[in-house]
């Protein structure tokens, strides 16, 4: 058992409000010089929709991830470091600027310094990458709020999990409905932009887990853009480098939480530390995409097992950073209560960022008698919610609707709960038949609303310290770079800086 700590997040979707608060933060800290206009290392996005940059989940255009080749090994589905020197002048899985969006700004001199007239002055849109007019076609959120729907919604790759009727029906006006879908870097267990890389410039920190690029080593070869499914990587026009999101880790040495997290006007984001198996990476990585979900849980450790204490201090890891574990909240969602999956975990990476699936809203109108004093009437059943099954399972499932229902079976069986509790409408009775029917506790179902409504932020964020000195000391040669064939992780003590 090769024990290993990982910084990992939750993203509660029912508590996204859309308010790109986050997206701010991160862009006026890391992403605001030149060369970097167009990037967003967190973005929130309007689902259904093509997201940023343009149908990212199209991997049949992008080839980003894994892929089983005929001999059912892994393998790079888009680069890798013989391939990449062939594509080297002509990358056909590498998106565009327009892909993207040409960022702009306006020409205020036209506002502020114009002479006086008739007419209401204006600040034409200019490029900030060749400074000429524009005529401004989409942008990174561009589709919010379902504002594009005709074509962006209309185009989500994931609507291919649907019958023509569910597609009719999700777009007829009565039922139009849209949730948010935040997006950061996954930083994830089995990263193939790390393995793209022909210059070793990407690297897993061995000490959290974080997934970073060294800028002295980065050659531009952008294989890592191609490689990533997510698209979470950037290359830097101005500098010649590829940048990425970096969980702000500055922050969390000293013991702050990521810019993105830490200005949530939601309050959905969760940061804490997992502890897994890295003798399981390859056996999870291979298998059949329907039991992905269960094998990276089966690869989370429990951090209370005196085994898996005693085999995570073999392995280096700091008792501190083992009791951070233990009260991880991100622990609880994924591995303790089950409600948090992982996104697209058919591409094979093993992300390291989950999300609580939207219940979304109650249905306006029922056609149950509310004064039976039951749950039916108030809410919906999730067979009847207004997304389709088949669309979240397509995000969040690998297309297994099983761990999706499940969690969402238990998300709407303590919100019954909660109403019979404070306001008494529904029998008790019928709530906690629900709660059972879902394989939740009372107690369960009180810790999971007290973690998701009444948390605080030592609630949401446990970081654990990050030992940097021990983790230089364990390091023979701190300059050297090494990666293991085929996966993007140092081998034994060197897998750290």
């Amino acid at each position: 058992m090769d024990v290993r700590s990982q910084i990992s997040m939750v993203f509660h979707l029912d508590k996204c409000i859309g308010c790109h608060t986050c997206s701010i933060a991160c862009k006026n800290i890391w992403t605001d010089r030149k060369g970097s206009e167009y990037m967003w290392w967190n973005n929130v996005e309007t689902k259904p929709g093509t997201g940023f940059p343009t149908r990212w989940e199209d991997q049949e255009v992008y080839n980003g991830g894994w892929a089983k080749d005929e001999n059912g090994k892994l393998k790079l589905r888009a680069m890798d470091k013989k391939r990449t020197l062939f594509n080297m002048f002509h990358n056909p899985s590498q998106p565009s600027i327009d892909d993207y969006y040409e960022p702009w700004t306006y020409k205020y001199d036209e506002l502020f310094n114009a002479p006086e007239g008739d007419d209401q002055p204006t600040a034409r849109p200019i490029s900030m990458i060749t400074g000429d007019y524009m005529d401004i076609k989409a942008g990174p959120n561009w589709d919010d709020d379902l504002s594009g729907s005709p074509v962006y919604a209309e185009n989500d790759p994931n609507l291919d999990s649907l019958s023509p009727e569910q597609r009719e029906q999700l777009f007829a006006i009565e039922r139009m409905v849209f949730f948010y879908f935040p997006r950061i870097c996954n930083h994830c267990l089995n990263p193939s932009c790390v393995a793209s890389c022909p210059s070793g410039a990407l690297y897993k920190r061995g000490e959290d887990g974080i997934v970073l690029i060294d800028q002295n080593r980065c050659r531009a070869w952008r294989a890592c853009i191609s490689a990533c499914p997510y698209k979470k990587t950037y290359y830097n026009w101005h500098t010649g480098k590829s940048e990425k999101c970096i969980l702000c880790f500055p922050r969390l040495e000293t013991g702050q939480a990521p810019a993105c997290f830490h200005s949530c006007v939601g309050r959905i984001r969760y940061l804490g530390v997992l502890l897994y198996d890295a003798d399981k990476l390859e056996e999870v990585a291979n298998l059949p995409k329907e039991d992905l979900i269960q094998g990276q849980r089966d690869m989370i450790l429990n951090p209370h097992d005196p085994e898996v204490i005693a085999a995570a201090r073999k392995s280096g890891v700091h008792d501190s950073v083992i009791e951070s574990a233990q009260k991880s909240p991100v622990y609880k969602f994924v591995k303790e209560w089950g409600i948090a999956l992982p996104p697209h975990i058919e591409y094979r990476t093993l992300p390291m960022l989950f999300y609580v699936p939207p219940l979304l809203p109650v249905m306006s109108q029922r056609k149950g008698d509310l004064t039976q004093n039951t749950s039916e009437g108030l809410f919906h059943s999730i067979d009847e919610a207004r997304i389709p099954m088949e669309f979240l399972a397509s995000i969040f499932g690998a297309g297994n609707q099983s761990f999706l229902r499940k969690g969402l079976r238990k998300q709407m069986a303590i919100r019954t709960f909660r109403r019979a509790l404070t306001v008494g409408d529904i029998e008790m009775t019928v709530a906690e038949q629900m709660l059972a029917e879902s394989g939740c506790s009372k107690e369960e179902a009180d810790a999971i609303y007290r973690m998701t409504a009444l948390c605080t932020f030592d609630d949401r964020f446990v970081i654990p310290p990050m030992h940097r000195e021990e983790a230089l000391e364990m390091m023979k040669d701190p300059q050297e770079h090494k990666q293991e064939a085929g996966f993007g992780f140092r081998t034994g003590p060197k897998r750290g800086l």
